[in-house]
């Protein structure tokens, strides 16, 4: 029979495959040129089985064909009619399988039978089958393994229209390439692009091509999963070994720059990973039986120079400015490779197209290489490769270049945490502090949650917790104004109500919705006493040294930000060995619990924890706030958290001296007497001169321009402490007295003498304390 081709296709002698069925999905296959040219017309069917309006295609047979043989070409012109190919081979025949093959006539047969209705894509000019009720062929699988000797037909086969792989109609489509026949190339085994033979057993280009898609998208997916560098470039090489490649070394350049930053310098490459394929991998299928592992090359051994610095204008210059990856045997990449790895480097590069050399660029700048490496018994990189190397260095790239970002970003907000927080806590005299604080989430680092520690005159200790509304950089921003301005004014010594109300008005003049809530707690370690204010915070909760935990009741007032408000103060008893807790609503409030609930449980936490240790000794500070913080589940990290925990140790009465002098001229002899007996009472007879001379200058200074009374404290802990107090507000301030001067020397006796000095503006004045070392 001979077959009447398009004018867009030629015919194709000798690949008839009478074994493998056609495939029915053909017509997606073919150019869309062709899909074109002849469009499909509106098909009715008429009477005597024939497409209204059609004509058949003439069909020749000569005597010496069997009627089998003519039987054939009928099927196979209806599988062709079946898959829907667009100009295919002739005109499509009607379903039936009724044609003109049995009578050798060339034109429609009008007296024939009743055909049944054709297919719904079937064309003019296409013979009939000649079997009535031809069976409909599987569709084949996108690809096909190479068969070993399907290079040549069935023998005793002479018909050269049967049906074609699925393959060999999409290289048909696609036309010939670098001289590769495409009727064939599918059939002999060749790569259709190349060329070159394919092993036995691989897959055909297209299922390659396939997969290479597939690899890629899964690549691409892992690599996007990183959110810092080193999960970027460990995910880039987890997903190119084995897949794509046997071993890969990646470069980065050393310092990355981040974001507009221009390097300064040489550019430097540093090795930041390198990644081999084990050892019971398969270089072609994956796995390989244990007994055929081959032994490791040695020239694939992950020995290469640490640092690289790229010469300008040099080999390794030019290729990471191309920015295209090369095949390592290209004449560019080889002069570049030793460079890149060391003239003193034992890493051999496979022979051939088995490595690939793809820069790492940025948005704006190259920024690093990545080497991929095939061992020299897996089959080679192909020029398709050269596409997947881009797309995984340009991922990579682009995620670096994010996660340096991230990095600096991460880094600003760390270090504005962390100094709108205390780097340390005083240690203030009579009370041990410690103090946590946890961010919301780990993409969360800053927040609006604040702690301090303030001493005050007089041995007291300001505690204040607050929480400014949400946990962005906005919120930290107006955390550390709040936290600058309570530091001011507990500088000035005001009653915690009065601190409360210059707060609310601060945040008034910050903005109409700077919210926060805040607790300012004052303790005195010599009366045992604390004097609390709330505004709209969780109360504060103590434990007592028996075991006991107790929630504070604390006028809870309005949020700081309102406006209008009054605040209120509670003065409530501070035993020594109690331990009081300040904290944030992150610790207590969460999706899965109210306020009241955390709060409850917080308080039992702190009881039962307390029950560790006996009713005589109270847990450690420290391993209390972390028992705390584990109460914590996995649902109760909505906000960050900010504790802050106070152990009362107190001043024992017997260790304060505490008197009123008249502000006369008889009143530093006074104090020195008092003083020298206050010393001896307590042992501490070897600081009696210093403590005589120091009490006399200040008392003196004092008297001449105190109004009302003086006071004189001697305070005995791990140092010996003196105050006195006058009503009046100007510091005193240390100058350098001239010669002829009478006066100005006693502040700087008391500088020269004291371990530490400093004085303190009260509401009612001022206190100037010193303080000595009694060893």
């Amino acid at each position: 029979m001979t077959e009447q081709p398009t004018s867009h296709e030629r015919s194709r002698p000798g690949t008839g495959r009478p074994d493998i069925p056609a495939d029915t999905r053909g017509a997606l296959l073919r150019s869309p040129e062709a899909a074109a040219a002849q469009p499909l017309p509106k098909q009715t069917t008429g009477q005597g089985g024939a497409a209204a309006g059609l004509e058949a295609a003439p069909c020749s047979v000569t005597g010496s064909e069997s009627p089998e043989t003519v039987g054939g070409a009928g099927r196979a012109a209806h599988d062709a009619g079946t898959a829907g190919t667009e100009a295919g081979t002739g005109a499509m025949a009607s379903s039936s399988g009724t044609g003109t093959g049995t009578s050798g006539s060339t034109g429609p047969n009008p007296t024939g039978p009743p055909a049944t209705p054709g297919p719904e894509h079937s064309q003019p000019d296409q013979p009939s089958s000649t079997e009535p009720d031809a069976h409909r062929p599987r569709p084949a699988p996108d690809s096909i393994p190479a068969q070993p000797g399907a290079e040549t037909a069935r023998p005793g086969t002479e018909n050269h229209t049967t049906e074609h792989h699925a393959t060999e109609n999409h290289a048909s489509a696609n036309g010939p390439a670098d001289g590769v026949d495409p009727d064939t190339s599918a059939l002999t085994g060749k790569e259709r692009r190349s060329g070159q033979g394919n092993p036995a057993g691989t897959p055909l280009p297209m299922r390659r091509d396939g997969d290479r898609l597939r690899f890629v998208g899964a690549a691409t997916r892992r690599i996007a999963r990183g959110i810092d560098l080193d999960e970027i470039v460990m995910g880039l090489c987890r997903a190119t070994v084995p897949t794509f490649s046997d071993t890969i070394l990646v470069y980065l350049r050393d310092p990355l720059p981040v974001g507009d930053e221009r390097p300064t310098g040489p550019l430097v490459l540093r090795l930041r990973r390198t990644d081999r394929l084990p050892q019971d991998r398969d270089t072609e299928n994956g796995f390989l039986a244990t007994s055929a592992v081959p032994p490791q090359p040695p020239e694939l051994s992950p020995v290469s120079a640490e640092l690289c610095e790229v010469r300008p204008g040099g080999a390794l210059a030019e290729v990471l400015r191309g920015v295209r990856p090369v095949f390592a045997d290209a004449p560019a990449a080889r002069a570049a490779l030793p460079e890149l790895l060391g003239e003193a480097c034992d890493l051999e590069v496979p022979d051939g197209q088995r490595a690939i050399l793809a820069p790492l660029r940025g948005r704006r700048r190259v920024i690093g290489a990545a080497l991929f490496l095939r061992r020299p018994e897996r089959i080679p990189f192909e020029t398709d490769d050269l596409l997947v190397a881009a797309q995984l260095a340009t991922h990579s790239a682009l995620g670096i270049d994010k996660a340096v970002l991230y990095g600096r970003e991460a880094y600003i907000a760390d270090e504005l945490q962390r100094t709108m927080l205390p780097e340390t806590l005083p240690r203030p005299t009579g009370v041990r502090l410690a103090s946590r604080y946890l961010p919301a989430a780990e993409t969360a680092r800053v927040g609006g949650d604040w702690y301090d520690a303030i001493p005050l005159p007089g041995s007291r200790v300001a505690l204040v917790v607050g929480d400014v509304m949400g946990h962005s950089m906005t919120s930290a921003a107006i955390m550390g104004q709040l936290r600058t301005t309570a530091q001011t004014l507990a500088g000035l010594d005001l009653p915690p109500q009065e601190v409360l109300h210059h707060l609310d008005e601060q945040a008034q003049r910050l903005g109409t919705d700077r919210m926060a809530t805040c607790l300012y707690a004052v303790y005195d370690p010599v009366s045992h006493r604390i004097t609390i204010a709330n505004a709209g915070h969780p109360p504060p909760v103590l434990l007592h040294l028996g075991g006991r935990a107790e929630v504070l009741k604390v006028p809870s007032g309005a949020p700081i930000g309102v406006g209008g408000v009054d605040f209120e103060a509670v003065e409530l008893d501070a035993p020594a060995g109690a331990t009081l807790f300040l904290y944030t609503d992150g610790l207590v409030e969460s999706r899965l619990r109210d306020v009241w609930t955390g709060i409850e449980q917080l308080r039992e936490k702190l009881a039962a924890t307390a029950q560790l240790t006996g009713p005589d000794h109270p847990p450690p500070l420290e391993a209390l706030c972390d028992e705390v913080l584990d109460m914590l589940g996995p649902g109760d990290r909505d906000d960050d958290i900010a504790l802050l925990a106070a152990r009362f140790d107190g001043i024992a009465p017997s260790d304060v001296a505490y008197w009123y002098l008249d502000p006369e001229d008889a009143a530093p002899g006074r104090a020195r007497r008092l003083a020298r007996r206050a010393l001896s009472r307590w042992g501490l007879e070897d600081l009696t001169d210093s403590v005589e001379l120091l009490v006399s200058e200040v008392v003196t200074n004092a008297v001449r321009y105190a109004s009302k009374p003086i006071t004189l404290r001697l305070l005995r802990t791990d140092v010996l402490r003196c105050e006195v107090g006058d009503d009046v507000p100007q510091l005193p301030r240390l100058r350098q007295a001239r010669a002829t001067d009478e006066g100005g020397r006693g502040l700087y006796l008391v500088n020269r003498l004291a371990r530490r000095w400093g004085a303190t503006r009260l509401s009612t004045g001022k206190v100037v304390w010193f303080e000595l070392n009694r060893t």
